[in-house]
């Protein structure tokens, strides 16, 4: 009997470079920090970041994003050190990809298919599923034609048309027909989730909002003593949870939504749009942030830029400012430093704000999580008892 082979089933973690431009507007820094959260989408997604290529341009290369120099740069190190993955950081047309494929040889992803892969991976229900779906068709169908292009192209002219033409045409009314089909079943599912939440009675609604990997989840468990899945990558939370959470006497609903994102995907956030209804029916918002991120004021932007779109900027929020315990104060000796508050200060000068009650919190290490309550219950009871004045439900 011949000696048994052995062979390793476990899938090998992609190794990718990144690449990025660096136009006027944009400066060193905020380019390096886009990089390093696409890093964190790749991470998120299994893979494995080796370099990163940026090139300064007042604009990306009509033709192949970046110039030609650097393409060829970016190719000897993909061939030298057999890169499986190159992802450019910003949305790359279809005549783009194809032309950056066809030069490299490796598989090309940008920032939104990336995410797409990611959601496509978390989602969970019905409703993520057919979102998912439907926004990656949505991608697909301007860049069919590159799917295509290892068929040979017969020369043009009557009767003379090749079979990827007309695979293209049968796969571009198959995708309509699906783009169709997703699209009614997400208004089917919208109709339920609408009779669901009509259902949900007197309840007063609170929904978490925030950037993406702020600790939205966590704060969730800790109120609602539920397990909601929570770890440290991007978009854990696809599908929004609803539970229902006592403090003291008083009952209200809250809900965990999906994270935020920079250069979100429009046709991600048009698709999305049903799963943000419980921010827009919402009474309450509370704006989670990660205080230990160094750019956190530009997430606190990119959140509120995404309420005013979907028109929820206007409700009653609580700002809350968590990961207190991983706020890195500066230390006294250190130049680089030089204008960094210490956390004290840092609360005095957001203390000032009046426009919105502010706390600072960590929800794993369970610091100031009564004062967190105690607001809560406050602003709960406020508009509970203007809603229903009547109501015996506080006494």
């Amino acid at each position: 009997m011949g000696k048994q082979k052995f062979y390793d089933t476990a899938v090998k973690q992609e190794r990718a470079v990144l690449v990025g431009v660096i136009t006027p507007g944009t400066s060193d820094d905020l380019a390096k920090e886009y990089l390093e959260e696409l890093e964190f989408l790749v991470d998120t997604a299994g893979g494995k970041v080796e370099k990163y290529f940026t090139q300064k341009m007042t604009r990306p290369e009509r033709a192949t994003f970046v110039g030609t120099g650097k393409l060829e740069e970016i190719k000897a190190y993909v061939k030298s050190e057999e890169i499986d993955l190159v992802v450019f950081d910003d949305e790359l047309s279809p005549s783009q990809l194809r032309n950056i494929e066809r030069e490299l040889n490796v598989k090309i992803l940008d920032r939104s298919n990336l995410i797409l892969d990611i959601f496509a991976g978390r989602a969970q229900t019905a409703q993520a599923k057919t979102q998912v779906e439907l926004a990656q068709l949505q991608y697909l169908l301007p860049r069919l034609t590159r799917m295509w292009t290892h068929l040979e192209r017969q020369k043009g002219g009557i009767g003379m048309r090749g079979p990827g033409e007309s695979q293209i045409e049968t796969d571009r009314r198959i995708i309509l027909s699906k783009i169709t089909l997703f699209k009614e079943r997400l208004r089917q599912i919208d109709k339920q989730n609408e009779t669901q939440r009509k259902n949900r009675g007197q309840l007063i609604r609170v929904a978490l909002v925030g950037y993406t990997n702020v600790g939205k989840s966590t704060i969730m468990n800790m109120l609602s003593k539920s397990e909601v899945f929570a770890e440290n990558k991007l978009f854990a939370t696809l599908d929004t949870t609803v539970r229902k959470v006592v403090i003291d006497n008083l009952p209200f609903l809250l809900s965990d939504t999906v994270g935020f994102i920079r250069k979100l995907p429009h046709h991600l956030v048009e698709c999305f749009k049903s799963t943000l209804d419980e921010v827009r029916e919402a009474d309450i918002l509370i704006h989670v942030v990660d205080v230990s991120h160094p750019n956190f004021e530009d997430q606190i932007h990119t959140v509120n830029e995404t309420l005013k779109d979907i028109g929820a900027i206007d409700k009653d929020m609580i700002l809350v400012f968590n990961k207190i315990d991983a706020y890195v104060s500066p230390e006294v000796d250190n130049e680089e430093d030089d204008g960094k508050l210490t956390l004290e200060e840092f609360k005095r000068s957001w203390m000032s704000h009046d426009k919105v009650p502010v706390l600072f919190i960590s929800a794993t290490e369970k610091e100031n999580i009564e004062e967190f309550k105690t607001l809560l219950y406050d602003k709960v009871k406020a508009v509970h008892t203007a809603r229903y004045p009547y109501d015996n439900l506080l006494y």
